[in-house]
């Protein structure tokens, strides 16, 4: 008996000694820090980070910006008030950084309202030398920057600065009358970054919003592209050029329905590389597909698709040293990287972790990049060999409190439309310590976009929520229904003309095969979704009454309105086939609101009230259709919000917390007998 009480005694001791992991909580959860951007200076010497966390004190985010010095593997913090809305740019040597900082009036700029943009404050420009750790401010009046660009050394710096073609008159008699589409100007200048007393020189000015700029050393021209406040017309989403040596002339160099992102000079500078995102055309005669990447000649303006054997979606690239780009391409739920040397060569995929590659950054001799995957926070790594992916050293620790969480563990899970046999995947989330279990309470948790798709990668906040809903004791089943991305062009563009009604049969035809492989119990099921995921959560629950709870975000139930008060009229349109009254009845049979007679799911929503993309009246129109009919539902409105809530991390904390509890209330409560 003593001998068995020792035993005891020490195996108790020893394993009170194995490390247990915490569970991961809501505050936690919530805390994630997002790594927003990175870059590479010329050297490969220094690495730039654009970090983003909440402060929940000031309900606000702040953003940093970070210098990493690669060999003393050491960092420094330049400012945590780094401007979101224009990207920091390294000088031609790679020793200063430019960039802007928050300011109250130009924060949050919404340009289809012009009229509260404020025109009277002061701005300034940043420089940062990273050899002097030397901060320096350049006042550029009351300019409001949209885009920044280095001239061919570190002496100036070329912007563009926002104009509104206004009556100054009017301004003064009607302060704050909101002139919806009103006409921008905007104009391209040069400044000196080494003058006590910066001299400003216009470049041009061209009759549209610009929001990226580059400037070609080589072929002394700048490039710039126009984006649209309000996306009405896909003439407007191009991109253009101006030889500096004759400025009367703008040169448009594209001439397609796409909105082009992401403007990056090839090596040689002769050339600029895009990624298209298809927004596609007015009579919605334009298919829908992944995003592509292109680049057009200067010059000759011949443009050449890069990636071009490539069958997924281009989430992202970076020029290398070679004239050729890294691309993060993603298939199915994960985006790895490839590389190309020439448009005409093939892509070449390099083999790397099992995960998202988020972000990428490329100088002559090292690679950087962003990481992560189901059980891994993003972080950022560093290699000088893009055959080495999987030895890569890690050089951000930003996230590493979730490596001592119990993280949910996550699987691709695939089924078949019985209508037309196509095979679709999506995720399936865990709760902890279930892998793989049986009858388990489910949450479709759809993605938006609709051309995005969810993934392998573990993403904290209010939008990608599945680990927090999996921690809770569900199952989450993430489908990546048609339209989304990922899997050909074709599977992408079969959403149109019929933008909800094929998802919901894809979706359902998933949550039928959970409850045939005993995965699911078919008692206990909820949906949700925010944005298109909110489109197809108010959709389906007109549908099917098998679910005992749903959550909406921010979705439309009635598409011609939609199309009428949204910022993408010419994306809906071409996801419905084209205008409301050409196609009426595809409207009206594409709307919830005509088949919400049929709800019996009691209905959490959930809006912001500033938002545009999918406006609140919308979220109104279904609460008070739900209260008619007497459904149990619970509207949620986040003041002075937009459609991501960039505004108040506190809002998007309340929502999923307000969720969660409406699961609890509802969401075990079967209809079915």
């Amino acid at each position: 008996m003593k001998v068995f009480l020792t035993f005891a005694f020490f195996f108790f001791f020893n394993l009170s000694l194995i490390h247990t992991k915490s569970t991961l909580t809501l505050d936690a959860f919530f805390n994630y820090t997002n790594i927003d951007g990175i870059s590479l200076s010329t050297s490969g010497e220094y690495l730039l980070v654009e970090t983003t966390n909440p402060s929940w004190d000031t309900h606000s985010y702040e953003h940093h910006l970070w210098l990493y010095q690669i060999n003393e593997r050491r960092k420094y913090l330049i400012t945590n008030q780094l401007s979101p809305s224009v990207a920091f740019q390294w000088s031609p040597s790679g020793k200063l950084v430019a960039f802007l900082m928050q300011n109250s009036s130009a924060n949050h700029v919404d340009f289809r309202y012009p009229s509260r943009i404020n025109l009277n404050s002061m701005q300034n420009i940043y420089t940062y030398n990273v050899e002097t750790n030397q901060l320096k401010s350049i006042s550029v009046g009351n300019d409001i920057i949209t885009a920044l660009s280095w001239s061919e050394n570190d002496s100036s710096l070329y912007y563009v600065a926002l104009n509104l073609n206004s009556n100054n008159d009017d301004e003064e008699k009607w302060k704050d009358v909101i002139r919806y589409r009103a006409e921008y100007n905007s104009t391209i200048r040069q400044i000196d970054v080494n003058s006590m007393l910066p001299i400003r020189k216009d470049i041009v000015s061209v009759p549209f919003l610009v929001t990226e700029l580059v400037f070609s050393s080589i072929t002394k021209k700048l490039i710039f592209s126009s984006t649209p406040a309000i996306l009405e017309n896909a003439d407007h989403m191009q991109i253009f050029s101006i030889d500096l040596n004759n400025t009367a002339s703008v040169v448009k160099l594209t001439s397609d329905t796409s909105m082009k992102v992401g403007l990056s000079l090839i090596n040689d500078q002769k050339s600029v590389v895009f990624v298209t995102m298809p927004f596609g055309s007015p009579d919605g005669t334009q298919n829908l597909t992944q995003n592509r990447l292109y680049s057009v000649d200067l010059t000759s303006k011949s443009i050449e698709r890069w990636a071009s054997d490539f069958q997924g979606n281009v989430q992202g690239y970076t020029t290398n040293g070679n004239n050729g780009v890294y691309i993060l391409g993603q298939v199915g739920i994960q985006a790895q990287i490839y590389s190309q040397l020439s448009p005409k060569d093939q892509t070449v995929l390099h083999a790397g972790l099992t995960g998202t590659y988020l972000s990428i950054t490329a100088s002559t001799n090292s690679i950087a990049f962003v990481f992560t995957s189901f059980s891994k926070a993003c972080e950022v790594y560093f290699t000088k060999d893009i055959t080495q992916l999987k030895s890569a050293t890690q050089i951000t620790f930003d996230n590493t409190q979730y490596d001592q969480m119990d993280l949910p563990q996550a699987k691709a899970y695939q089924w078949t439309n019985r209508d037309d046999n196509q095979i679709i995947e999506g995720i399936l989330y865990y709760p902890p310590g279930k892998f793989e279990q049986k009858s388990l309470s489910v949450l479709v948790l759809i993605h938006g976009g609709p051309t995005e798709a969810s993934l392998n990668w573990f993403m904290g906040g209010w939008y990608f929520w599945a680990p927090l809903a999996a921690t809770e004791g569900w199952l989450v089943f993430q489908p990546n229904y048609r339209g989304s991305i990922g899997y050909g062009d074709e599977f992408t563009n079969a959403l149109r003309y019929q933008p909800v009604s094929i998802p919901q049969k894809d979706i359902l035809d998933g949550v039928d095969q959970l409850i045939a492989d005993g995965i699911a119990d078919r008692t206990k099921l909820a949906i949700g979704g925010y944005s298109y995921g909110g489109i197809l959560t108010n959709w389906i629950i007109t549908q099917t009454t098998r679910f005992n709870a749903a959550l909406s975000g921010a979705g439309s139930v009635e598409q011609a309105s939609f199309w009428g008060t949204t910022d993408i009229p010419i994306y809906i349109a071409d996801l419905v086939g084209s205008v409301p009254w050409t196609m009426p009845k595809l409207y009206q049979n594409q709307s919830a609101i005509y088949y919400v007679d049929r709800v019996r799911t009691p209905t959490h929503i959930v809006a912001g009230t500033a938002d545009v993309r999918v406006p609140f009246s919308q979220s109104l129109m279904l609460a008070r259709s739900l209260n008619y009919l007497g459904i149990p539902v619970k509207l949620q409105l986040l003041p002075n919000e937009g459609h991501t809530l960039p505004i108040d991390p506190w809002h998007g904390k309340a929502k999923v917390q307000e969720e969660i509890e409406w699961l609890k209330l509802y969401g075990y409560n079967s209809t079915i007998v």
